[in-house]
């Protein structure tokens, strides 16, 4: 049991490192339509597009829908634990 909270919890955390990433590449021009940027972007955008749907950016141009993303992740994470601590 303890393996597979391990590898839940592991990629849980890998998951939100590769948001942030994400996020962060896109501040540099071009970032985004690299390889890797593609490759992130096929990772990650699924996970992001319910939260962009509820959640209007601020002002038109500061989109704050990647970090409520990151905060139910964590909770998720934390409720992970929850759940394996019980067992």
């Amino acid at each position: 049991m303890d393996l597979i909270y391990q590898i839940l919890a592991y990629g849980m955390m890998l998951y939100s490192y590769a948001i942030i990433i994400y996020i962060l590449m896109s501040w540099f021009p071009g970032a985004r339509e690299s390889s890797i940027g593609q490759m992130l972007g096929s990772i990650v955008e699924p996970y992001l597009e319910p939260f962009r749907k509820i959640i209007p950016p601020i002002g038109g141009m500061i989109d704050i829908s990647p970090i409520v993303a990151i905060i139910v992740l964590q909770m998720a994470m934390r409720g992970l634990d929850f759940i394996f601590r019980l067992i």
